[in-house]
Order: structure tokens, then C-alpha cells, then sequence
């Protein structure tokens, strides 16, 4: 499914002030723990500190030293103030999503002030004045966030171009001197996708999302890694420099954002919509899950189960067995999950072959998931079911297509459109080539050990001469492509060889493959999940050379 994208004018005018009010509570709070500090302090007078100095000293360690100086530092008034305003400054801020929205150098400011314990005064007046005006400030933190991602880009690389955006940047540092990633310039990248994310009318990522990403994106230095729906692809090098590219249609609009800061900067050909040229090959920005669902899904780890042994750990735990075909949710979280977001994790995981196990309390695919399940968070997608004709074959055609194909180990076999390989599982790892258009049910199939080729079948056929003894598939149906697939296959059956394959039941009785033995062997009804029509089982035999 597409992205549909907001116009320039559109990004302002969707931008809502949240008016939620937990002040009073909050600064009534602030005032009670106040008050109990300054009444530690006037209690704590000079004879009640020589009193506990022989407190401490009596009941101190071998090791520990305190003197009376210790004493009268601990109950300084203006340490103690300053931590339990800077807390309340937190807590407030928590209340809110404001820190959320901030840009990274805003956020930044404010962590340092909380940090450092150099807040302003928790007052009621300050409190909603500050407040009052970084609501009010929300719809120009947009700007900000583009203006701190223009000047984080790096200044050593010609690709970056002073008069504005193009599709490749560059960002240095993006990891620390422990190839970790460096909060900061994660915190940029974070405000990139939170500005793609208002073009796409999409919710935001949270402003660790981004940490999360360059850190999986270790597990594959150098290569593009598609993020948002194709809106942004990211490359990460270990020397820590992240390339980052955004589709055509972002940068132009990054641009006319920048160019509302400095008006003069942005030369007007780069702040409009480009027009692209007849030779030009712009892929699609998709329409990605909700951050809501990737965050359930980030979740994940891999499942564990009791060992039966009675045998402890140090703490007394019964040691557990990690199952790397199965996944459970980390943890337990402090706020509930909607139902709507819960159910459609559900239907990430399904899609990507798992089965509840009640036994183990986890989702078991039969294969390692992990991967699969990070391409899903990072890219935010999985294949639109209508636009890839993806309809899993179920078990039960699947034991017939195996059955029709009668397979022995000397025969070499291909199955076109695999998906998740309900008849490549059939057939046996190692003894299948399995061509699929998407990457991440290619990946599915990899990790499953099968032989895997990521292509659209009907140009690999074109384009490759190898001539398989069995073909097994299950086609696409829309617009009539089953013909295509069905004729491109027999392109590459070697002589002697069979083709079985699950066909819509309006086949029957043509004159599909001419010159091979054709038969209708059997016929489903409602076999298909979300799809009405009959499919029949369809069996071609090539005749052997002579």
C-alpha cells in the first residue's frame, strides 16, 4: 500500500497542543517534600549534627571514613532543594510528551539542566509559563528539528550540500569510541524519521528508536538498510559514519521546511516538488506499521523454556533452555497495550509464519524468526498481501501439490514465488531453489536453510536457462499473472519433468501448456483464508528427449 503524503501547508496546521494539567498535583507535591527538607534542616542544628557524626562513626565499616565535614555536607539545603526540583522537573516532563516532540538540542538542554540539578524553581507560575511555551512552541519544533539535522550533517563530505537537502547525507560519529551509538547524533537521526513521520501523517518513534536501529544496524556494516517504508534508507561503516538517503519526494519538502528559517539559503528549485524525467526509477514509499506495533514487535527475544532438571542457578532458579525457533515478549510493561495494537503484532507474526505454543507461552515458527522480525521493525512494512498476491497454501493443498509432484532425491526443483515456503518445506532444504520478490520472505526462506534467489520470477526466468526435473507453486492470480508464471515455469522444466500447481478452477479443461499432458487431479473449495474462488491442482508432464 502507498504512502499518501501531507502537502508543505498540511505540516503546521496537524500539529495539536495537548492541554492535559497535572501542575497542581504536582507542585502541591513538590511543596510537602519541600517542606519535610526544611525540616530536616532546621532540625539538624549543630548539637544534633555532633550527635549523629558519633552515630556514623560508631556504626561506620573498617573501611569507611567520615569526618564531621561529611555530616554538615549531607544536610545542605541548597543540594537537597536542588534534587527534589530537578526530580519534579522530570516528573513533569514525564507527564507530557513534550520531551518527545523536542528536537534534539532542545532535549539535550533540558537533560543537562536535569542532570546537573540547574532547573528553574518549581513553582506553580514558572511551571505553566514554561510549559505554556513549549506547547505553544510545538508546531515550530518541526522547523528545528530540520534546521539541527541540516547543521549535524557532516561538513567533510561533498554529498552535503551547503543550499540545502539532497537525497544522500552523511552524519559522522554516529557511534562512540565504543561502537556505541552516540546518543546525540542518534537523537538526529531519531528527529529525521520524527520529521518524515509528520509528512507521512504517521505517529512518532520514540526518541530511542533510533539508538535501537544503529545498534542492530552493527549486525550489517555497509549495507543499505531500508527504514519507514522506503522514505529513508540508512548505511552504516564502523568507522562510524551513517550515509543516509531519502526518498525524492522527502527532500524537497525538508527543504521548503529550512527554507521558513532562512528564507534566502534555499535557492527555489531545490524547495519544490521535482519533476522527474521519463528514464527515472523512483520506488514507492510504503505505508509502514505503526510505531505503536513496531515497539510490541522490538520487544520480542527469544523464547525460554524450564529444563525439566531439578538443577539451580546461584539464585536458587531452575536453569532454562533459550528455544531460537520460538520468541516471547521481553518483560512485563508498566502501561497496558491497546487491543488494536496487540492484535495487529498478532498478524506481524502470523504473516511471518508463527504459531501461538501455549505450552511455552511464546511464538514458534519452526525457524530462526529474529531476523525477519528486526527487517520488520526497521523497515516498518511487511509485503502488502493484496499488491504481492501473498496467500499462504495451506497445509492441506500443499500435501497434495507434494503428493502430485511424486519428488525423489535425485530430482532438482524450483519454487516459483515461494513466499514462506509452504511447499519448499515440503520438498526439503537443500533440495529446492526458491525464487521470491520480497526480501523479507526471502530472508524467511534463507533462514529456513533453503537455496534462495530475490527476484520477480517472471524476470529471473527470463534471464536464466537452468532447467529444474519438478516445479511446485502456487502463482499469483490478479490480473491473470497465473498465465504468466504458469508459462515462464514450463520455460525452465527440463524434458521428462512435471509442474504441479494450484490454479484458479476457471482452468480447467483449457489448453494450458500445449504439447504437455495436462490434468485437473483435484479441486478446494474455501481453501484459501480471505479468498472465495475454487483453486484446483494442476499437473503438466513434459515429454522426455527421445
Amino acid at each position: 500500500m502507498e504512502a499518501t503524503l501531507l502537502e508543505p501547508q498540511e505540516y503546521f496546521q496537524s500539529a495539536e497542543i495537548e492541554k492535559a494539567d497535572p501542575i497542581g498535583e504536582l507542585v502541591a507535591q513538590y511543596r510537602a517534600e519541600l517542606a519535610t527538607i526544611e525540616s530536616v534542616v532546621s532540625f539538624a542544628n549543630a548539637s544534633v549534627m555532633k550527635a549523629l557524626g558519633h552515630f556514623l562513626e560508631g556504626n561506620k565499616s573498617d573501611y569507611t571514613r567520615i569526618g564531621r565535614s561529611d555530616v554538615e555536607d549531607l544536610f545542605r539545603r541548597d543540594g537537597a532543594v536542588a534534587s527534589l526540583t530537578a526530580t519534579y522537573w522530570k516528573k513533569a516532563m514525564d507527564l507530557t510528551d513534550v520531551l518527545s516532540v523536542m528536537p534534539q538540542k532542545r532535549r539535550d538542554e533540558w537533560q543537562e539542566l536535569i542532570s546537573k540539578r540547574k532547573c528553574p524553581a518549581f513553582d506553580e507560575s514558572t511551571v505553566r509559563e514554561t510549559f505554556g511555551h513549549l506547547f505553544a512552541s510545538r508546531p515550530k519544533f518541526l522547523a528545528e528539528r530540520v534546521d539541527g539535522i541540516f547543521y549535524g550533517l557532516s561538513r567533510s563530505h561533498v554529498t552535503n550540500r551547503p543550499e540545502g537537502f539532497r537525497n544522500r547525507m552523511i552524519i559522522e560519529h554516529v557511534l562512540n569510541e565504543y561502537a556505541s551509538p552516540e546518543h546525540r547524533k542518534s537523537g538526529l537521526i531519531n528527529d529525521l524519521r520524527c520529521v518524515i513521520a509528520k509528512f507521512m501523517g504517521r505517529d512518532q518513534p520514540r526518541y530511542t528508536a533510533s539508538q535501537m536501529l544503529m545498534a542492530q544496524l552493527k549486525d550489517q556494516w555497509g549495507e543499505w538498510c531500508m527504514v519507514d517504508g522506503g522514505a529513508l534508507k540508512i548505511r552504516l561503516y564502523k568507522k562510524g559514519t551513517a550515509h543516509l538517503e531519502v526518498h525524492p519526494d522527502m527532500a524537497w519538502r525538508l527543504n521548503q521546511v529550512l527554507a521558513s528559517l532562512h528564507p534566502s539559503a534555499i535557492p527555489s528549485e531545490h524547495r519544490e516538488k521535482p519533476r522527474r524525467k521519463a528514464k527515472d526509477v523512483v520506488y514507492e514509499i510504503q505505508r509502514p506499521l505503526p510505531f505503536a506495533v513496531l515497539d510490541v514487535l522490538s520487544g520480542y527475544e527469544y523464547a525460554r523454556k524450564f529444563s525439566d532438571s531439578t538443577a539451580r542457578d546461584r539464585s536458587g532458579n531452575r536453569f532454562t533452555e533459550i528455544v531460537r525457533t520460538a520468541v516471547q515478549q521481553r518483560g512485563t510493561s508498566l502501561t497496558p497495550t491497546p487491543k488494536s495494537v496487540t492484535e495487529e503484532a498478532t498478524t506481524v507474526l502470523q504473516c511471518l509464519g508463527g504459531t501461538w505454543d501455549a505450552t511455552i507461552q511464546a511464538w514458534e515458527f519452526g525457524y530462526d524468526p529474529m531476523a525477519a522480525i528486526r527487517m520488520v521493525v526497521n523497515s516498518g512494512c511487511v509485503p502488502d498481501q493484496k499488491a504481492h498476491q501473498f496467500y499462504p497454501t495451506p497445509p492441506e493443498v500443499a500435501a497434495a501439490v507434494y503428493d502430485l509432484a511424486d519428488i525423489h532425491s535425485w530430482h532438482s526443483c524450483l519454487e516459483p514465488s515461494a513466499g514462506n515456503g509452504a511447499l519448499a518445506d515440503l520438498v526439503g532444504t537443500g533440495n529446492v531453489t526458491c525464487v521470491e520478490l520480497s526480501e523479507l520472505r526471502a530472508r524467511i526462506l534463507a533462514d529456513k536453510g533453503h537455496k534462495v534467489v530475490c527476484a520477480d520470477f517472471l524476470q529471473w526466468a527470463s534471464e536464466n536457462y537452468q532447467q529444474f526435473d519438478r516445479i511446485v507453486m502456487n502463482p499469483p492470480y490478479s490480473e491473470g499473472r497465473w498465465r504468466a508464471h504458469l508459462e515462464a515455469a514450463a520455460a525452465r522444466l527440463a524434458p521428462g519433468g512435471r509442474i504441479v500447481a494450484v490454479l484458479p478452477a476457471s482452468c480447467v479443461g483449457k489448453d494450458l501448456l500445449p504439447g504437455m499432458a495436462c490434468a485437473w487431479p483435484k479441486r478446494f473449495d474455501g481453501a484459501f483464508d480471505g479468498v472465495s474462488i475454487p483453486v484446483v491442482i494442476f499437473t503438466a508432464d513434459k515429454r522426455p528427449k527421445d
